[in-house]
């Protein structure tokens, strides 16, 4: 599931007969937590828990995390940053730039051939 930019797991208890979830990928230290009978119930506790914390953190005056910022640190060999920067600089774009059409490339066919 996902929410303003929050992505929601869902679980099931057989014990307790009901599904739950948390917010993937937060730091550490920040646990989002949800749970319903339905999964109607489930989604609107999961919207209320983010809520929640979006609610907590501007009385905190802290600044809420995403479960993916859009920032990414991916390691590859000198070898073929190289490549990537002399490749980037012959298109006129950068690395960033390149790097970012490449994945968006690769998501695009991996999805279309699903």
């Amino acid at each position: 599931m996902s929410y303003k930019g929050y992505i929601g797991s869902i679980e099931v208890s057989e014990k307790d007969n009901c599904l739950f979830g948390k917010v993937l990928a937060l730091p550490n230290d920040t646990m989002i937590t949800y749970e319903g009978e339905t999964v109607a119930e489930l989604r609107d506790d999961f919207h209320e828990a983010v809520e929640d914390y979006l609610i907590h953190c501007k009385a905190e005056g802290i600044e809420p995390r995403k479960s993916y910022s859009g920032s990414l640190n991916v390691r590859i060999s000198p070898e073929t940053h190289g490549q990537v920067a002399m490749l980037a600089k012959q298109s006129g774009i950068s690395v960033n730039a390149f790097i970012r059409a490449a994945v968006e490339k690769q998501v695009a066919a991996v999805l279309n051939n699903h």
